[in-house]
């Protein structure tokens, strides 16, 4: 197995966080520090991060209905609630795919499987994510527009994939990228505070009839079928037609082929065009 793999099913974070870690210097084998993401692990190998020694763990995926007023982190400083909270004591440790914030609710993956984290996060793949998007006043139809072509907030270029209005002020709102406080800080540029914000699905995966709180755990097709997910293909921009140069000749019509030809070892000048 490699080794940011190996470390990452031992429930150290996710692929692209333990390389950093691999990168850093921080891990040996065998005693010997290794820097080399796509070093092979054995089972008969000793691995250690820090004085820490690393087995790997069972994979574990859940999805959790995280309720509004729960962090998603694994300890805070000011001992307010986390969702590792509402997760068995004892599972191995587990990282959070994605998150919430703090007022925000709905489906949240928890998992040690770096390979399911990488297939949900990395920015090629471009997985749909549904939210449930109150709204404190009505909706204003001609703000999709500039939804649909993206807002300029900090932390980059926030844009919806696809706006359904439910009731004047309930939104279906769909994104592919992750922005912190995206949802909140796009609408709050275009006059609306949210009232109400809870993510219903992730790719093909809904949150069901999970009550806030509850959490089950992913079935071996919902694992494959998220991480199965293949890159989105992006749109083609259209070419603008290339202006002709000053004084230049238009081409000469397919149908003369007569008037086409040039008589033999006649150079071309600079004024013709191809």
């Amino acid at each position: 197995m490699r080794l940011n793999r190996f470390l990452a099913s031992a429930g150290l974070g996710s692929r692209r966080g333990v390389e950093e870690i691999i990168i850093a210097g921080r891990v040996k084998i065998n005693g010997h520090v290794v820097t080399d993401l796509a070093a092979q692990v054995s089972p008969e190998d000793s691995v250690k991060v820090g004085s820490r020694v690393v087995h790997s763990e069972q994979p574990i995926a859940a999805v959790l209905n995280k309720p509004r007023g729960y962090l998603c982190t694994a300890s805070d400083e000011l001992e307010r609630r986390t969702i590792f909270e509402l997760l068995p004591k004892r599972w191995p440790r587990v990282f959070h795919v994605g998150r919430l914030d703090k007022e925000s609710e709905g489906l949240l993956i928890v998992t040690n499987d770096g390979d399911l984290s990488m297939a949900l996060t990395h920015p090629s793949h471009e997985v749909d994510k549904e939210y449930e998007v109150g709204l404190d006043r009505p909706f204003d139809s001609g703000h999709r527009e500039k939804l649909l072509k993206g807002i300029r907030i900090e932390g980059g270029l926030a844009k919806a994939y696809q706006i359904n209005v439910v009731t004047p002020q309930l939104l279906k709102v769909v994104l592919r990228q992750g922005i912190k406080r995206e949802i909140r800080l796009m609408f709050y540029s275009l006059g609306y505070e949210v009232t109400h914000l809870r993510r219903i699905r992730i790719g093909g995966l809904r949150i069901g009839p999970l009550k806030p709180g509850e959490w089950r755990l992913l079935t071996a097709r919902e694992v494959q079928e998220l991480k199965a997910s293949e890159p989105k293909p992006r749109p083609a921009r259209p070419q603008k037609p290339k202006a002709a140069p000053t004084g230049a000749k238009s081409r000469v019509p397919a149908k003369s082929p007569s008037l086409r030809r040039r008589p033999p070892k006649q150079r071309r000048t600079a004024r013709e065009s191809d």
